[in-house]
């Protein structure tokens, strides 16, 4: 290991000479930072994916390898360490020297002492390209999806004036002149058959006014009000599964938001963290709000049966997905779930593990 980095203490090279081989050939990257914003040493992973040379990465304050944008977030955070609050699952995005953006996933802690801060990134730099690709997709999904409502709307409003020509032509119908029984009988049929079509046509476009607004209604929700409705609902349940269910939103209380959408997202995770609970152990579900990167957030954990995240990859939201071999799985709860928060401009993730159940954190568009 090169031992000519600046400004290390002789403890903090001895500790780096003690691990040579694990901080040398780490694929992750490792890194020491002070607490003036440079860099202090850094593992060849990080010289290999930014194409800069230890030399060059020393040379220049850390923000000046981060991508504009989130220059000021990620200057926030490097405070934040300072005052000896670690740092983790945080996000920004660094440019190579070939001009290329990379997205990376930092856990950081602070070493006080010697004003330094030990710090491990992930290269998400794929994952947040088939987020994109995803995200764009549902995106032209959605536009479909809203022109073939359109598409439904409008025919509807269209046939009633048809309809309408019709029924006045029964009205100047003279059918005293008409002394065939069989044809006044067809004649009355037709005449009964046109006025339902017209009562169907009218409640299928009330039916479609009300949905429309349900689906684009926005107000200010309390969390612990709506998640006691859904509570309530499914009371039977929650006794008989003996399932318990904590709840913290004292960190943030309410959100903007629809509440048939945010009844469905608690509903979906409810219900899934039930189902597949593990068996010998009673379902725990946990609820938390809290403030991240300026906007509001919530996270849903359980202990459940969790996912193998390598095989489910990008296809977890996916619709009529399943990943286990229960009869009663539809795959299409958490694609419900998807969409009630993307379609709002949120953003929904999971982190699980096999038998060590999920945490889905949904972060709400301000």
């Amino acid at each position: 290991m090169n031992n000519s980095a600046p400004n290390l203490t002789k403890k903090t090279v001895d500790f780096f000479n003690q691990f040579e081989e694990f901080f040398d050939s780490s694929p992750d990257l490792l890194c020491v930072a002070g607490f003036d914003g440079y860099f202090k040493k850094v593992n060849p992973s990080v010289s290999k994916l930014l194409e800069f040379t230890e030399e060059e990465l020393f040379s220049k304050p850390i923000n000046d390898f981060v991508f504009e944008d989130d220059r000021i977030s990620t200057s926030n955070a490097r405070k934040n360490l300072t005052k000896k609050i670690g740092l983790y699952n945080f996000e920004n995005r660094y440019v190579t020297k070939s001009g290329n953006i990379i997205w990376l996933l930092w856990t950081s802690f602070p070493i006080q002492k010697d004003k330094l801060v030990f710090a491990i990134a992930k290269n998400i730099t794929f994952k947040k390209e088939l987020e994109q690709e995803r995200n764009a997709h549902l995106t032209e999904l959605t536009k479909i999806n809203n022109e073939l409502k359109q598409l439904t709307y409008t025919t509807a409003h269209d046939l009633r004036s048809p309809v309408n020509n019709l029924l006045a032509v029964f009205d100047l119908l003279d059918t005293s002149t008409i002394t065939d029984p069989e044809t006044l009988e067809l004649i009355s049929i037709i005449e009964i058959a046109t006025h339902s079509l017209k009562k169907t046509l009218i409640d299928h476009v009330a039916i479609l006014d009300k949905k429309n607004e349900e689906d684009n209604q926005l107000e200010l929700l309390n969390f612990d009000a709506v998640l006691k409705e859904v509570l309530f609902s499914i009371n039977s349940l929650i006794h008989n599964s003996k399932a318990k269910v904590t709840i913290d939103f004292s960190e943030v209380e309410t959100v903007l938001f629809n509440k048939t959408s945010l009844k469905s997202i608690f509903l979906n995770l409810i219900t899934n963290s039930i189902k597949y609970s593990k068996p010998g152990s009673l379902p725990i579900i946990n609820f938390n709000s809290h403030r991240f990167n300026g906007s509001t957030q919530l996270t849903i954990t359980d202990n459940g049966i969790g996912f193998d995240m390598e095989k489910v990859k990008d296809k977890i939201f996916g619709l009529h997905q399943k990943f286990n071999s229960r009869k009663d799985s539809n795959g299409i709860g958490l694609y419900l779930v998807y969409n009630h928060v993307t379609n709002l401009g949120g953003h929904i993730c999971l982190e699980s593990k096999l038998n060590e159940g999920a945490k889905f954190t949904i972060t709400f568009k301000d």
